[in-house]
C-alpha cells in the first residue's frame, strides 16, 4: 500500500465514521426518550407510511449502512488507476453521501422523540433540503481534504523509490504551470513606489537603488516552470528572464517534497545554501531535482508529483538511449 492509497482510503472511509459515530452518540443521548418501534421511512407529505422498525433492528442498520458504504468507498480507493479528477470526485462523493444520510438518519431520530405512536410521527418534508445542504457543504470539506492526497497514478515504479509516468516508446510529453508569490508581488510593488518618492523627496541618488530593488522583488515574484525533453525549466517573471536550466543529462531523479521557505532556504526568491539551491516562492509542494553532482534544485509549484514523475521518466528514456 503507496502513501497516496492510504491517505486516499483514509480521507475517504473518514466521513463514514464520522457520520456513524455522531448518529451513535445521539442514540445513546436520546436514551428512553426514544420509543420502542421506530418510524423510519415517510411519504413525501412526512407522514410514516411503513411499518416502524425496532430500535435495535433501528440501530443495527445505520451500523451496518454506514460501514457498507465506507468500505465500498475504500475498494474503490485501492481498486482501478484513479486519476487526480478520480480522487476529487471518490472523495466528494463519499463525504456528499454521508453528510446526506447522517443528517437525514439522526433527523429521523429526533422526529421519534416521545412518540407515543409511530404512526403518528411527522418528518417535516423541509429536513430533505437541509440534508442536501449538509450534503453539499460535506462534499466541499472532502474537496479540500484531496489537496493532501497525492495522486495516485503516480505510483514509485523506479528502482531508487520515485514515480514514474507511463508514456509509450515515442511518445512525447511535456508539463508546465506558473507558479507565484503574493508577498514578493507586494513588496516589489511597495518598493518601486517608494524608490520614485525617496528620489524626489530625498536625494536621487539614493532612489535609483530603492527602485532596482523593487524591480527584483518583481522579477522573482512569479515564474514559469517547464518539464520537457530538455529538462526542467524556470524562467522567472514576465519576460522570462533570467532563466534556469537543469538539462536531463545533469538529472540523477526528481521527487515531490513540501518545503518551508524559512527553514529550508532562509527566505523567498532565488536562494542558495550548502550543496542546495533553488527558486523558493512560498513553502508547500516542491519539486526536488537531485543533480548527478549530487546538489539539489528545489521550484516550489503545485502539481510538483506529476513533473517529478515525468522529469524521472524523461531521464530513464535518455539513459536507455
Amino acid at each position: 500500500m503507496n502513501q497516496a492509497r492510504m491517505r486516499l482510503a483514509t480521507v475517504t472511509v473518514a466521513p463514514f465514521l464520522l457520520a456513524l459515530v455522531v448518529h451513535l452518540t445521539v442514540f445513546l443521548a436520546l436514551g428512553d426518550r426514544l420509543p420502542d418501534s421506530l418510524a423510519g421511512h415517510f411519504d413525501l407529505s412526512g407522514d410514516a407510511d411503513r411499518a416502524p422498525l425496532s430500535r435495535t433492528v433501528s440501530l443495527v442498520g445505520a451500523v451496518v449502512l454506514f460501514a457498507g458504504t465506507g468500505a465500498l468507498w475504500v475498494v474503490a480507493a485501492f481498486g482501478g488507476a484513479l486519476t487526480a479528477r478520480g480522487v476529487k470526485g471518490l472523495t466528494a462523493g463519499g463525504w456528499a453521501l454521508s453528510g446526506l444520510l447522517g443528517y437525514a438518519l439522526t433527523a429521523t431520530l429526533y422526529a421519534n422523540v416521545d412518540a407515543a405512536d409511530s404512526s403518528a410521527v411527522h418528518f417535516p418534508p423541509w429536513q430533505l433540503g437541509v440534508a442536501v445542504a449538509v450534503a453539499l457543504a460535506a462534499a466541499g470539506v472532502g474537496l479540500l481534504l484531496t489537496r493532501f492526497v497525492p495522486d495516485p497514478a503516480l505510483e514509485p515504479t523506479g528502482e531508487d523509490g520515485t514515480a514514474r509516468i507511463d508514456l509509450a516508446d515515442g511518445e512525447l510529453a511535456g508539463w508546465s504551470r506558473r507558479t507565484g508569490s503574493g508577498a514578493l508581488l507586494a513588496v516589489g510593488l511597495v518598493t518601486l513606489v517608494a524608490g520614485v518618492f525617496v528620489a524626489a523627496l530625498v536625494s536621487w541618488r539614493y532612489g535609483p537603488v530603492v527602485f532596482v530593488i523593487g524591480l527584483l522583488a518583481l522579477v522573482f515574484a512569479s515564474a514559469h516552470v517547464s518539464v520537457d525533453r530538455h529538462g526542467l525549466t524556470v524562467a522567472m517573471g514576465a519576460l522570462s528572464w533570467p532563466r534556469v536550466r537543469v538539462p536531463l543529462d545533469a538529472v540523477e531523479t526528481a521527487s515531490s517534497r513540501r518545503i518551508n521557505a524559512l527553514a529550508d532556504y532562509g527566505g523567498w526568491g532565488y536562494r542558495i545554501r550548502h550543496r542546495r539551491s533553488g527558486v523558493v516562492l512560498r513553502s508547500g509542494e516542491a519539486i526536488v531535482v537531485r543533480r548527478t553532482n549530487g546538489r539539489e534544485f528545489a521550484v516550489t509549484v503545485a502539481d510538483s508529483a506529476t513533473a517529478a514523475a515525468l522529469l524521472n521518466t524523461l531521464v530513464d528514456r535518455r539513459k536507455r538511449g
